[in-house]
């Protein structure tokens, strides 16, 4: 099932995300025709991202692998919904994309089994791990407002491993690889945060992107692929402060 939050005239909805159509108990909203905008899929206390997770990543950015999955956190101000354009942030001149695979969290979760993950997750998304690359320190440079770009919706029934994905700037192929090529798995990944931290539920979890991130200029679009969930489409606003 495909779930997705929508801003309407009757304030936000969430239900199925059917053929380009909300549908709650009570009636339906057709995104296409614009009775419905898409928002992030999630409204999470805190984003865990994973970086370093993926070999061809290591190679290309010449790090070390690391020994447990390495990972810092974005605020909830960094969300950004789908179709809705990247701020290019004032203070930066190089700034990022990176498609990646996100988990929302169903439940409380502390201490929990990595075969126990599936019954806490509650399904997939895709984020879109933006930085300003030449900003010093990580937080500086992941943590700023709309730097994490969430959607389009909520895939409830699907497999995390082997899926293939990709990433497209203005139509030319950027990134193409499958989340069966992550260093630590999904299942690792979450049940090693929830040993560190408390996983509300909402909280959105990005396991890391492949290799070739690389920069956008205002006026791109950005489009992230992943295979049985769907595309994650931005555009990239002009720089203000």
């Amino acid at each position: 099932m495909r779930l997705a939050r929508a801003w309407t005239d009757d304030g936000v909805v969430t239900g199925e995300y059917v053929d380009g159509t909300i549908v709650t108990d009570d009636d339906r909203y057709d995104v296409c025709a614009g009775s419905a905008d898409l928002l992030a899929p999630t409204e999470p206390t805190a984003l865990y991202c994973v970086g370093r997770n993926y070999a061809a990543t290591l190679d290309q950015m010449d790090y070390d692998r690391p020994e447990d999955p390495d990972f810092f956190i974005k605020p909830p101000a960094a969300v950004l919904p789908p179709e809705t354009d990247i701020p290019y942030p004032a203070f930066s001149e190089e700034v990022t994309y990176a498609g990646e695979l996100a988990a929302v969290i169903g439940e409380r979760a502390k201490h929990v089994d990595p075969a126990e993950v599936p019954d806490v997750v509650r399904g997939y998304t895709i984020m879109n791990d933006v930085d300003a690359l030449d900003q010093p320190g990580r937080t500086a440079r992941k943590a700023f407002d709309g730097s994490a770009p969430l959607g389009p919706w909520l895939e409830t029934d699907i497999d995390p491993h082997g899926i293939e994905m990709y990433t497209d700037v203005d139509g030319e192929r950027r990134q193409a690889a499958s989340t069966d090529q992550m260093l630590f798995d999904p299942n690792e990944v979450v049940a090693f945060l929830s040993d560190r931290v408390t996983l509300e539920p909402g909280d959105v979890i990005a396991f890391g992107s492949p290799a070739n991130p690389g920069t956008i200029e205002p006026g791109d679009t950005v489009e992230i692929t992943y295979e049985g969930i769907g595309t994650l489409r931005n555009g990239v606003a002009e720089p203000r402060r």
